[in-house]
């Protein structure tokens, strides 16, 4: 048995990791076979890649996927803990599945995923959920098919959260939730400890993967087809920073580009590592998409600092402005927490005036959320629910004003769209994606096919998406 403990994830002592090539057991290989699984994913882009790699895992055991928990001999919850509700939702399945346990005591549960880093959720498991029979961390998914026969062979609950980061392990099964976009981890965990912040002691300190391994899974990817990759990390622009002297994000991203891959993203992006050269590459190459995602949390330096974001509000201004002002069309969205402690009227006065300077095209907005074990968690909270409530309304007003005339400044214009299906408001309607991520629903008179890039002209413009009809 393993527990987490986060004075020990705290650590960051740059010791060496190593690469190395995953192998599955043979003797368990298929071992299952029959039987099936529901996983229920929860998170960011990050936790989904990783239940993408959980199902092969799954799959090479001989389990099969269903899509009702009811109908299922393992439930395995993939979890999040950046904020309170992600938690609760978690824990409100777990409710659910207790009395689904009760009828079929053979059912077998798990939870993984950033929620099992957390020590406290362990130790309630411990506790109060003894018929969970498994937990693992994020630095052991690899273990996964080990410890579920584990769990099995000798019917006893098994903890295994590895409270440090181990080697870096390559060569995971993954199998895509589609055929024409997919995720690329290139990055993982976070150094910067911002004060409100878990992600660094659930991912662990950064380690990059290497470039070769990076652009392999490239490689592949374009050979099978694909027409967009996302860049993943949970501070993207680090990347290269522990492994080489002188590559970096930008140095990737251009490699990749010339590759000639249609579609490329990136993110998380922290705007402390978001350089001049990584500008400079995205100005340079069309298919670098031209949608940026540039976390400010805060409008107030006071508050900035609370936070540990390492940078003034007069700093990120003159990086946002640099974005603009270079890549050409470029939509940049941001995540802002109101309600931070010691946050007054006027700090949030000046998240309001600088959501007014930068008039964002999307915008990811939260109260804020205590996280055990986070330093904001002690801070003094002065700020009553009611007036976070009010401020949060406040800010979405405005934030979505700016979504709406962004939108409508591109009525009448041709976009580039990569078709996902058919829209869930209006059978006969088209849903995609612009280049600058805008969500765009449109008709066509002639068929076209998922994962197609096509041109859409925008015809009616809405706060959270734009209509539009095929240029045929």
């Amino acid at each position: 048995m393993h527990l987490p403990d986060y004075k020990e994830a705290r650590t960051r002592d740059r010791r060496d990791y190593h690469r190395v090539d995953f192998s599955f057991d043979s003797e368990i290989k298929n071992k299952y076979a029959g039987k099936t699984f529901y996983l229920k994913t929860y998170g960011c882009q990050m936790n989904e890649h990783d239940s993408e790699t959980i199902t092969a895992l799954l799959i090479s055991l001989g389990f099969s996927a269903v899509l009702d928990y009811h109908d299922a001999d393992l439930i395995l919850l993939n979890t999040c803990s950046i904020r309170e509700n992600a938690h609760n939702k978690a824990f409100g399945m777990l409710g659910r599945i207790k009395h689904l346990k009760q009828q079929k005591p053979d059912l077998l549960v798990g939870i993984c995923g950033c929620m099992a880093q957390e020590a406290s959720v362990v130790d309630d498991i411990l506790k109060n959920y003894r018929w969970v029979n498994f937990v693992f961390g994020t630095h052991n998914m690899y273990q996964l098919p080990n410890i579920i026969d584990k769990a099995i062979e000798e019917q006893k609950q098994q903890i295994e959260v590895f409270s440090r980061e181990g080697d870096l392990v390559e060569g995971l099964p993954v199998v895509r939730t589609n055929s024409y976009k997919a995720y690329v981890n290139i990055i993982y965990g976070c150094d910067k400890f911002c004060t409100y912040c878990i992600v660094p002691y659930t991912r662990g300190r950064e380690r990059s993967r290497a470039k070769e391994d990076i652009l392999k899974e490239i490689d592949e990817l374009i050979q099978d087809g694909y027409q967009e990759v996302t860049l993943l990390g949970q501070n993207v622009n680090a990347y290269g920073k522990d492994l080489y002297s002188d590559y970096t994000l930008a140095n990737l991203l251009e490699e990749i580009a010339k590759k000639g891959l249609p579609r490329i993203r990136f993110m998380t992006s922290h705007p402390w590592d978001f350089t001049d050269q990584m500008i400079e590459v995205i100005a340079k190459y069309d298919n670098i998409m031209p949608s940026i995602h540039l976390p400010v949390q805060s409008g107030s330096s006071k508050i900035l600092k609370l936070m540990g974001r390492r940078y003034t509000r007069e700093e990120y201004l003159k990086l946002f402005h640099k974005i603009k002002d270079t890549i050409p069309k470029v939509s940049v969205s941001t995540d802002i927490i109101v309600g931070f402690p010691g946050e007054s009227e006027e700090d949030f006065q000046e998240t309001l005036s600088l959501v007014h300077e930068c008039q964002y095209d999307n915008a990811y907005t939260f109260i804020f959320s205590k996280r055990e074990g986070t330093p904001a968690c002690k801070l003094k909270d002065f700020v009553s629910e009611e007036e976070k409530e009010e401020r949060l309304h406040r800010l979405n007003e405005v934030v979505n004003y700016y979504f709406l005339e962004n939108n409508k400044r591109l009525e009448g214009t041709v976009l580039p769209v990569l078709v996902e299906g058919f829209s869930s408001k209006k059978e006969d309607m088209y849903f995609g994606y612009s280049d600058t991520n805008k969500l765009i629903n449109f008709t066509a008179n002639s068929k076209i096919q998922v994962g197609e890039i096509v041109p859409v002209k925008i015809t009616s413009a809405k706060t959270w998406s734009l209509d539009g009809e095929l240029v045929e």
